[in-house]
């Protein structure tokens, strides 16, 4: 079952359905009308980009002629007009902030064929070609008891025009695996055994239902015929284990997947040899629930982590989330002991080169600073201080430092004048997380918006920078550039920014605020 079969089923993610019913290349997001269409180098209208008049999910990144290419999956979301299926299409960009858009890469099948929906795969140069190994799925197949998914493969000499090789088409043995959970394969070239290995999303066909997911494993000389081996890595915890990736850095390598049966997250384990063991880090998550089938590309100097913000049904922040969304890009860092975190992109932070002015006012209790330097003192009261209109597209940053842990404090954004209304980047020192709320909230029973909230360390005395990304009803949050949360914002459109504490003090420093 593929996962968003799987997910419309849990109510975790609606299915949509909805792509290509011919192949028809992509119109650029321009900013100029006189760009040439379909093939133009420009910021897209979203700064986390997504394709004109449709939605971009599960990218597969490879850095090839200098530059990113990220192949993804589209979708419109309207079968009545598209039709059914989903194609890869694929851009490129060297910064994350510009795209240049190629259009249609890998055509959908029709409804006889195997690949109606163009799932996710791996792109890589061997042989002197490009090769893509991709998952096609046909859900109607499952009336006539074929299976659903199979490994495809496409090859190509220039990146943009690919040829199908249905003979290469190959099924999960029946034996060991479920017949219908064969999926995303990554292909690399193991030095060790001078091999191609596959790494696949596949479930046992025995053992608890929701804990048989697991990384298959398939070698090959030739790129042509797999053999299917011993489990890679199969812990008995998920559902599946989408989008495998995998990459060394140092002494230590590293496989990456996405599962949706605990958090819906994409995790990491580690380990100094293939062989493994697979060791699970302090925090194995990337981000939290807003970022998903994220996969890496290096090129040759940094590694990043491409994924997906989803967009949330109804435009509605209780709404369900939906499969797909807006492109967001990590840069990954190694830390001393082998554990991987994450932080803004230096280009993505530059892009918001044009900086704003704002004056603090306060609502309650007593500030005391100016226009980059505040104190804010809350003993015993909740206090907020505003800085002003909020621009739809911007960054905010600061540096902040309590030395007594308040209850909680962060940042505001658009936040209603008697701030009755806001959302909340918000710390917690006694809880060490950081989560994402609204106020007033819907379901008074929660604590903030769900499954948005990661695990930080906050200790009294020690600096703790914030860094937030915002476009529209899209944002992310970077703390102590180590920690990052996406997040959609809906209902409150606009309005103020600033900052709060509750039950305690605490000093903003270095506040900056800029646009594009």
């Amino acid at each position: 079952m593929k996962r968003r079969n799987f997910l419309r089923a849990s109510g975790m993610f609606p299915f949509i359905a909805g792509s290509l019913a011919t192949s028809i290349p992509a119109k650029t997001n321009a900013t100029s009308p006189d760009c040439d269409e379909g093939n133009s180098p420009v910021r897209p209208r979203d700064f986390f980009y997504k394709p004109e008049n449709a939605w971009a999910a599960d990218f597969i990144p490879m850095y090839a002629e200098g530059k990113f290419q990220l192949f993804y999956l589209l979708d419109w979301r309207d079968g009545e007009k598209h039709g059914e299926g989903t194609p890869w299409f694929r851009l490129s960009t060297t910064d994350f902030v510009n795209y240049e858009e190629h259009g249609e890469v890998i055509p959908r099948g029709t409804k006889e064929d195997q690949d109606l929906f163009i799932f996710t795969g791996s792109a890589l140069l061997a042989k002197d070609k490009y090769h893509i190994f991709y998952t096609g799925h046909n859900h109607h197949y499952a009336n006539s008891g074929k299976p659903m998914q199979a490994v495809m493969h496409a090859v190509s000499d220039d990146l943009q025009h690919w040829t199908k090789i249905p003979e290469h088409t190959f099924f999960a043995p029946t034996d060991k695996y479920e017949k219908n959970d064969w999926r995303d394969p990554f292909v690399f070239y193991n030095e060790e055994t001078k091999e191609y290995n596959m790494l696949l999303a596949a479930r046992f066909n025995k053992g608890i239902p929701r804990r048989r997911g697991l990384t298959a494993l398939c070698t090959s000389k030739d790129l042509v015929k797999w053999e299917v081996r011993e489990s890679f890595y199969a812990p008995g915890q998920f559902f599946t284990h989408e989008c495998p990736d995998l990459f060394k850095m140092g002494d230590w390598w590293y496989l990456i997947f996405s599962e949706f049966t605990d958090l819906v997250a994409t995790r990491y384990r580690m380990s100094r040899s293939l062989k493994g063991p697979w060791l699970t880090p302090s925090q194995d998550t990337f981000d939290g629930h807003a970022f998903y089938a994220a996969k890496t590309a290096s090129d040759g100097k940094n590694r990043f982590i491409f994924g997906w913000n989803p967009t949330r049904s109804e435009n509605q922040d209780n709404g369900g989330w939906n499969w797909g969304g807006n492109l967001v890009v990590h840069q990954i860092v190694q830390q001393p002991n082998g554990e991987l975190t994450v932080q803004v992109p230096d280009t993505v932070r530059k892009a918001f080169n044009k900086p704003l002015n704002q004056q603090f006012t306060s609502a309650s209790g007593e500030v005391i600073g100016n226009k980059k330097e505040i104190e804010v003192k809350a003993d015993g009261i909740f206090n907020a201080v505003s800085a002003g209109k909020m621009p739809e597209t911007c960054r905010i940053s600061s540096t902040i430092l309590f030395t007594k842990a308040p209850k909680d404090l962060g940042i505001m954004l658009r936040c209603s004048d008697d701030l009755d209304k806001s959302y909340y980047i918000r710390l917690e020192p006694g809880k060490n997380r950081l989560v994402f709320d609204m106020w007033p909230r819907r379901v008074s029973e929660v604590t903030h918006m769900v499954e948005l909230e990661r695990a930080v360390t906050l200790k009294p005395g020690v600096p703790v920078s914030i860094d937030i990304l915002i476009d529209g009803n899209k944002g992310v949050v970077y703390v102590n550039n180590t920690v990052a949360m996406n997040f959609r914002a809906y209902d409150i459109p606009e309005g103020n920014w600033g900052f709060f504490v509750t039950e305690g003090s605490a000093g903003f420093k270095n506040i900056e605020i800029a646009t594009l």
